[in-house]
């Protein structure tokens, strides 16, 4: 009877033994798609209730599929545009430390300040280019798909709605960083920058392109009325 109750109370602490092993080995694999697969966003979205943080909480959820240019002028008329404006310093701040951390890939860290940059300004198309790729290069690739959408959503609301070729049919931007932005996808080194107002207000860039001179516009009215906010 002693020998029946052992075996008895031995399988109770196999048992027991067992349940604390899976418990342990479903926490491991619940970490490592955590790191490894999709990963929860750290981006703070705004409470205004306007229609640019409802366009950013769409985006967030993955509904990458809206409109990015009214997308993009929302953000002008968002109370969040006068705190990324107050905030301008703290940006060009984290977008240094990016580049530093970029260096080292410290790849948690770059998402981590990609988020903070975004929080302050979710049109930022240089952090949007850089959280993209750097959820691409930890595994995580519904993030990445995500980001890139929203990407090269932001980038096709300018280029495809005119050609850079003359004031008429500018490139429209909110922001001056979004034609440097651009300038930089092409390959474009600034020669020199100036302000054309024939009927439409334009910056007029004469860069060089592998040595070739070459002449883009942006249309920069909405920049002018960002300034006024």
């Amino acid at each position: 009877m002693r020998t029946v109750m052992w075996h008895f109370k031995n399988d109770e602490t196999t048992d027991v033994s067992m349940k604390k092993r899976l418990i342990f080995l479903l926490t491991v694999v619940l970490s490592t798609i955590s790191t490894y697969g999709q990963s929860v966003s750290g981006i703070i979205i705004p409470t205004f209730n306007d229609t640019y943080c409802k366009y950013i909480s769409q985006l967030e959820s993955g509904q990458t599929d809206i409109n990015y240019q009214d997308f993009r002028f929302s953000f002008i008329e968002s109370e969040q545009f006068k705190i990324a404006g107050k905030k301008s310093s703290e940006l060009d701040s984290l977008r240094d430390e990016m580049y530093l951390q970029m260096d080292k890939s410290n790849y948690q860290e770059i998402i981590k300040i990609t988020e903070q940059m975004l929080s302050i300004d979710y049109t930022n198309m240089t952090a949007q280019k850089i959280m993209r790729q750097t959820y691409k290069i930890v595994g995580d690739t519904i993030n990445a798909a995500k980001y890139k959408a929203i990407q090269f959503g932001l980038l096709k609301s300018i280029v495809d709605n005119g050609d850079g070729q003359s004031c008429e049919t500018a490139w429209p931007v909110i922001q001056i960083s979004e034609e440097y932005y651009i300038l930089d996808m092409i390959d474009a080194k600034l020669v020199e920058q100036s302000i054309v107002n024939d009927g439409n207000l334009c910056d007029k860039m004469v860069v060089t392109i592998d040595g070739e001179e070459k002449i883009y516009y942006f249309e920069i009215s909405k920049v002018f009325e960002g300034r006024e906010k």
